[in-house]
């Protein structure tokens, strides 16, 4: 998909700051962030909604989206927690037509930095931010939670 920003994300040729990939998924730092860590995690096969994707790549999207979000915990972000949100068609405010798993970390008493977030949408420090991720996740390689051990449970 020539049009699709995502399927160019995935071929390299539009930019954005990785911080997870394999065969099947790309996770990325979303250029509009809700708060700071915001991650997308998106397939690489072009599926614009839920209905035109795999069960099993579904499945495989959220269990990325649960790692990320333990790993920003373990991350120099330290979260306290995670929103993770699919908006599936126009309806319910996908704007991307391409599914994609946000992974919103959270803090104790956020509320309004959270809302605030929501309205102005302004990166913060992608390289600096990206780098935080991927340290979280190879936190939680080091402690034996690999993906493959994942996926076997």
């Amino acid at each position: 998909m020539n049009d699709c920003v995502f399927c160019r994300i995935v071929a390299g040729e539009a930019p954005a700051a990785k911080v997870y990939e394999d065969d099947a998924l790309c996770a990325f730092l979303d250029i509009r962030p809700i708060a700071r860590g915001h991650t997308l995690v998106i397939p690489k096969r072009h599926a614009a909604e839920l209905e035109d994707l795999d069960a099993e790549l579904g499945a495989r999207i959220f269990r990325a989206g649960h790692r990320l979000a333990l790993a920003i915990r373990r991350s120099r972000l330290a979260a306290d927690g995670a929103n993770l949100v699919l908006n599936d068609g126009r309806a319910a405010f996908q704007t991307v037509p391409h599914v994609h798993l946000h992974v919103i970390p959270r803090r104790h008493g956020d509320t309004l930095r959270f809302a605030k977030g929501f309205l102005l949408r302004r990166p913060h420090d992608p390289v600096a931010t990206a780098a935080a991720i991927r340290d979280g996740i190879a936190a939680l390689d080091n402690k034996g939670a690999s993906p493959e051990k994942e996926n076997e449970g």
